[in-house]
Order: C-alpha cells, then sequence, then structure tokens
C-alpha cells in the first residue's frame, strides 16, 4: 500500500475534501503536477482545470477548480480554490455561463497584461469545457 498524507481541498463554498489520500494531481499555473507523500514544500498557483483525488486503495475522484492556490508539504496539501466542485456535479449551463461571463469582461480591457491574462483564463475555461463535458 502506498505512503499516504492528508489532502484538503477548500472552496469559498465549503470544504469538499479532508481526508487521507495516496496522491493528487493538481492543475498548476507551470503545468500540471502530482502530490504524493513526502513531496518538497511548494507552494503554487492553480489555473482552472481538473484535480484528481486517489484515495487509499485506489479509488479516484474528480473535481473542477477554477483558479486558486495550492500549500504542499512533506505531511500534505491544502488547495485553496476560488470556486470548486466534483465534475459529476458541473452542468454545461454552469460553465456556459462562466465562458460568457469571461468574454464579457473580457470585452472591457484595455490594459494589455490583463488583457492578456484575461484571454489566458478563458482559454482556460474553454479547454476545460472540452475536457470534462461530452458533445
Amino acid at each position: 500500500m502506498a505512503k499516504t498524507f492528508t489532502f484538503e481541498l477548500v472552496s469559498p463554498e465549503r470544504l469538499l475534501v479532508s481526508e487521507e489520500v495516496e496522491q493528487v494531481v493538481i492543475p498548476g499555473t507551470e503545468g500540471e503536477m502530482t502530490v504524493m507523500a513526502d513531496h518538497a514544500p511548494v507552494m503554487t498557483s492553480v489555473k482552472p482545470g481538473v484535480i484528481t483525488v486517489v484515495r487509499a486503495g485506489g479509488a479516484s475522484e474528480r473535481f473542477v477548480v477554477f483558479g486558486g492556490f495550492a500549500d504542499i508539504t512533506p505531511e500534505g496539501c491544502r488547495l485553496l480554490a476560488e470556486s470548486a466542485t466534483r465534475v459529476a456535479d458541473l452542468s454545461r449551463e454552469e460553465l456556459t455561463r462562466r465562458i460568457e461571463h469571461a468574454r464579457r469582461e473580457l470585452e472591457g480591457i484595455r490594459d494589455e497584461a490583463a488583457r492578456t491574462k484575461a484571454e489566458e483564463f478563458l482559454g482556460q475555461l474553454t479547454t476545460l469545457e472540452g475536457a470534462i463535458l461530452p458533445a
């Protein structure tokens, strides 16, 4: 049996996960990363994407996050998400609403750096839409 560590997934609305797990795959802004027990300490920003949690015994569950950051230590990982939900609970309408909101916000941005960041966020949302929702 693989060594476990404590993982917490927290959104402003609620605590989604707080348990011992074998691994967690996080969509970091610098790339996807797998966290396991005894991981080197690191903090990373999290982009919109899917988190995969592998529990002791191998069962897994997926969650969608819409940004945030993760604090990783050898003993555990705490991910504070701007918003998060189970993939099974995410509706096409909710994701479409978020994409349309991001598009409207993008229209009003004149600062080039802010516009680039908003375009990147919109791209991440549309990629997420294609990855988790059937056509």
